[in-house]
């Protein structure tokens, strides 16, 4: 089976690593890919906004199966053009994506189907917003409709900030036309834990749990980026709160939108909030999310192509989807700077050890080659994730930390603190 897999960062990597292991497989591509990548698959210089490409390329090379990583593509109707193509392809169509393109769309969806979440009121005029915001209790919390790379969400405690977070989403248009439309929210407060899901249609079988680290600074300060690090599984998911979530909010989504005629097939990420009345969902992405792919693929049994293949064919009741007795802590190291400045081209050393030792991972996520095509090389603000397995949390957060000063790179910057929230259990 050839395989293609859409995207070019640590989740995509994590993603070709497990598929590379599946006896399916006998040759992997990746669009656009990374250096990274490239130990596993053959890069091929296609965007993943290219639709026509992508199916051409995917009809040349008689690919036999398409993965989808990111969640621009999914939003614009990248499966739509593959299956029109008659091409096998994972991931859900642009009808159904909408749960993660419009933040609106999901809040009504979950509103209009009594899924737990946080009260909210919707604007596509600032002014309207400003009106608002004069009576809202605070904090609020801000939210751009549209996608903006993860980091369209202010947290603001006071009118003056709330105010200020309104013009810069719809006035001043910081993530572009993500900000038309704005959600806002009641805040509300708990553990997060983020919980991904294998859907076909109808039946939805749940992967372990994880949980990210969103903020640039250690005790969550700083601002927001597409994620520091995370842990696998949360302890403060519990029996209870898996038996609630399964009851009103996991089967209760894929049947919403089923009933909206929008079926969807692929994954759902459930981002959820343990509040003292019960989990709340804070958001749906369409798509694996990333780093927390860094932390349960290396935790799960199957073969992750027997999984894909069932939720294309509408077979997933048939899969009995496993995990390890274990944890996992991936540490994301980045450039010095990131998410707003940062260098790149900076030689990057220490790999090899992580690629010789049983148990840790190193998943690129902004790297190239140099020249001579062996030296890896810095290439963006999250440079790489680096996974480690143990056999408790406070294990693998150990060898986490540990795997992570064996690489080096000039402006190396991390975290501390990722997963020192397991220590209050």
């Amino acid at each position: 089976m050839k395989v293609l897999i859409v995207g070019s960062g640590g989740r995509e990597h994590a993603i070709a690593w497990k598929v590379a292991q599946s006896p399916k497989v006998t040759k992997i591509y990746c669009a656009p890919g990374n250096a990274g990548i490239s130990q596993l698959a053959e890069c091929v210089p296609i965007g993943p906004m290219e639709f026509e490409r992508l199916v051409a390329f995917a009809k040349e090379s008689q690919i036999d199966f398409t993965i989808i990583g990111m969640d621009d593509p999914l939003v614009g109707g990248v499966v739509d053009a593959f299956e029109a193509a008659g091409l096998k392809v994972f991931g859900p169509r642009k009808n159904a994506a909408v749960l993660e393109g419009s933040k609106a769309f999901s809040k009504d969806l979950m509103k209009k189907y009594q899924i737990p979440t946080a009260s909210y009121e919707t604007f596509d005029s600032a002014q309207d917003a400003y009106d608002y915001l004069e009576t809202a209790k605070m904090p609020v919390v801000l939210k751009a409709d549209g996608l903006a790379l993860g980091k369209g969400v202010l947290i603001c405690n006071h009118l003056e900030e709330a105010r200020a977070g309104v013009k810069e989403l719809m006035e001043d248009k910081k993530f572009g036309s993500a900000g038309n439309r704005i959600v806002v929210e009641e805040f509300m407060t708990g553990r997060e834990v983020s919980v991904l899901s294998f859907v076909d249609g109808k039946t939805i079988k749940i992967m372990t749990s994880a949980q990210d680290h969103k903020r640039a600074g250690d005790g969550d300060t700083g601002l927001n980026t597409g994620g520091m690090g995370t842990f696998s599984p949360s302890p403060f998911y519990t029996e209870e709160v898996d038996a609630f979530c399964k009851k009103y909010i996991y089967q209760a989504t894929v049947d919403a939108m089923a009933a909206e005629g929008r079926e969807f097939k692929g994954i759902i990420f459930f981002g959820l909030m343990l509040t003292k009345q019960g989990p709340r969902v804070l958001e749906y992405n369409a798509r694996f999310g990333d780093p927390e792919t860094q932390v349960v693929l290396p935790r799960m049994k199957n073969d992750i192509m027997e999984v894909l293949e069932a939720c294309v064919d509408q077979t997933l009741d048939q899969v009995d989807l496993q995990f390890e007795d274990n944890a996992a802590v991936c540490v994301v190291l980045a450039s010095k700077g990131y998410p707003v400045h940062y260098d790149k081209g900076l030689p990057i050393s220490g790999l090899e050890r992580l690629q010789e030792e049983k148990g840790y991972f190193a998943f690129h996520a902004g790297t190239k080659f140099a020249d001579d095509k062996t030296t890896f090389l810095t290439n963006g603000g999250r440079v790489l994730g680096v996974t480690a397995l143990g056999e408790d949390l406070k294990a693998a957060r150990e060898n986490a930390y540990k795997a992570a000063e064996w690489v080096s790179f000039e402006n190396k910057y991390m975290r501390h603190d990722i997963g020192k929230a397991i220590d209050e259990v």
